[in-house]
């Protein structure tokens, strides 16, 4: 499912928050209509010089086993793996932002951008959705909070068949969980009070 029009207006902000372990975030928010939003966190961008660290770490220990086993295999394999293992980390683990659309009257659309421009998007129909909550969890010895999406059994009226969390990647601070909730709460506040009038 695509995004809203070319030729809708949309109205903009952006404001800085931070990730559990200190890093900014950039959440940008469109407005389409008062019932059709879109929030985009922006991630931080890789470190050249954590790249550059890591990648000169490995050529040297591998310049080292060289050294003593005089075998040039070893150089070649430290530059294919160093090579092989940017590109997997750039295209399936680094996440440059995560997208989450919300139209009342069709559903929820989460897209994340990966560093060497994949894109995975993940769309849930409206019907489907229960409620959208703030969870927490246990994540390295300490509580954090996460947003997610409760959906509906379709066997069980009123129990819950999966729980679908929300901006895993970026992991954003209580804060900026809550300007998205508040958003997303107005709008199936919006969407359960039309589906239930006749």
């Amino acid at each position: 499912m695509a995004g809203p029009g070319a030729g809708e207006l949309a109205m903009e902000d952006e404001r800085s928050f931070s990730d559990i372990c200190g890093g900014r975030l950039a959440l940008h928010r469109r407005y389409y209509s008062p019932y059709c939003l879109e929030f985009c966190l922006s991630c931080p961008r890789i470190s050249l010089r954590s790249l550059t660290a890591v990648t000169c770490t490995v050529w040297l220990a591998a310049y080292g086993l060289f050294t003593l086993c005089e075998n040039s295999m070893i150089l070649s394999a430290a530059i294919f793996i160093t090579l092989l293992g940017l590109l997997g980390y750039l295209h399936f683990v680094k996440i440059d932002h995560e997208t989450l659309l919300i139209i009342d009257s069709l559903g929820i659309q989460m897209t994340s951008s990966y560093a060497s421009g994949k894109e995975s998007t993940t769309f849930i129909e409206m019907g489907k959705v229960k409620d959208v909550i703030i969870n927490e969890a246990i994540y390295m010895q300490k509580v954090i909070y996460y947003l997610c999406i409760l959906l509906k059994d379709p066997v069980e009226p009123h129990g819950i068949s999966q729980v679908v969390p929300i901006f895993q990647s970026a992991k954003p601070r209580l804060d900026c969980l809550i300007e998205v909730y508040r958003s997303c709460q107005e709008i199936l506040a919006h969407q359960k009070a039309t589906s239930a009038s006749p």
